[in-house]
């Protein structure tokens, strides 16, 4: 256990990402996206190009489906608040046209890993502003749009932005669960699951312990709880991609493996430097809650975090359960510099980062997003 989750260098694992995924490039059944390394000052970040009729494309690269398609989805947590979620249902039938108006689907991404949460590469302030003129220049008509900043641990990161003239979009909340300075105290909740981690029920299998053969079966896990249970707008993983991924170290699975010798959970590790995400969580849904996967697979990022002095930015939803173990929320934003597109595509916008801001921020926190 000791040598999982290792530091690695961002360049190599930026130019990894992209030989594996454009040997590939329809490994994410559901995107289309160009993927390049592009040299950022003093690093190299995964950069994907797109264009607004480029179809299908999950939100990983289309803020349209970001913002309006998945939104829709996320309506299913208003059941109880059916005024809410009429009020809600009525924006969105409004947005539409409007957030495709922005330009932001015709878009150039920095910094995007293909998961539904990225990591913050590190550029200084100055190397924010070269890096745009850069792309101002090589692509001209499209946004220039930076996923995945949150206002709890990238402030000063989003005042770089703002100074280069970005502006801040809200994405989503995000819970956030810092061990890098100091441990946060151990809540009932989680003692309770690394309890329950630790029964024979179901063997802790590590990255170097996982078999060829195990990736179908992740491939199954991850779609049982992302895609069947949540929503297929979710990025379709293949499983030739994510044993591709495992193997070049850029993802760490982890598996909870039954007596049958079969995965019956899973969870994928990123990391760079000092903070990691868990981009591939997987279960067996068809078993009983009793059982306890998701709070054991949580178990392992968290002990993982403890261990090693790490940040887990532990992404949206399943709100209740993180608070109760000691995750903070945070605000998510994409940055996104348009100043260069047309009038009318930056009135269109406007419109669309005074809603996400009236309405949004205050319905996230509200109803924890």
């Amino acid at each position: 256990m000791d040598s999982i989750l290792p530091t690695s260098d961002s360049a190599a694992q930026s130019r990894r990402l992209v030989a594996i995924f454009n040997a590939d490039p329809t490994a994410i059944t559901n995107l289309r996206t160009r993927l390049s390394a592009l040299d950022a000052g003093g690093t190299v970040v995964p950069t994907t190009v797109n264009d607004a009729k480029d179809a299908p494309t999950c939100y990983l690269c289309c803020a349209s489906a970001a913002y309006v398609d998945y939104a829709r989805e996320e309506l299913r947590n208003f059941e109880g608040s059916p005024a809410t979620r009429l009020m809600l249902r009525a924006v969105l039938n409004l947005a539409g046209p409007v957030v495709r108006a922005t330009g932001f689907d015709h878009q150039v991404q920095p910094n995007n890993w293909l998961f539904s949460t990225n990591i913050w590469s590190g550029l200084s302030p100055a190397e924010i502003q070269a890096t745009t003129a850069r792309l101002l220049m090589e692509w001209p008509g499209r946004a220039i749009i930076w996923r995945s900043l949150n206002e709890a641990t990238d402030a000063d990161v989003l005042a770089s932005f703002a100074n280069a003239g970005y502006r801040m979009y809200p994405a989503r909340q995000v819970y956030i669960f810092d061990c890098r300075y100091g441990q946060p105290p151990v809540h009932r909740d989680e003692k309770r699951d690394l309890a329950l981690l630790a029964r024979p029920d179901y063997r802790f299998v590590p990255p170097d312990d996982l078999r060829a053969d195990d990736f179908p079966r992740i491939e199954e896990l991850y779609g049982k709880l992302y895609l069947q249970k949540y929503t297929p707008i979710n990025p379709q993983y293949s499983a030739r991609l994510l044993e591709r991924l495992h193997e070049a170290g850029i993802l760490n699975f982890f598996g909870l493996r039954g007596e049958s010798g079969r995965l019956d959970g899973v969870i994928g590790f990123f990391r760079q430097g000092e903070v990691m995400t868990a981009p591939v969580v997987g279960y067996d849904t068809a078993l009983a809650q009793e059982i306890g996967l998701y709070r054991r697979l949580m178990a392992i990022g968290m002990r993982e975090a403890r261990d090693r002095r790490l940040l887990f930015n532990m992404s949206a939803g399943a709100a209740g359960f993180k608070r109760n173990r000691g995750a903070l929320p945070a605000i998510e934003y994409a940055a996104v510099y348009n100043r260069h597109l047309p009038w009318k595509s930056r009135a269109a916008a406007a419109i669309v980062r005074a809603v996400l801001t009236g309405i949004g921020v205050p319905t996230m926190r509200k109803y924890e997003l």
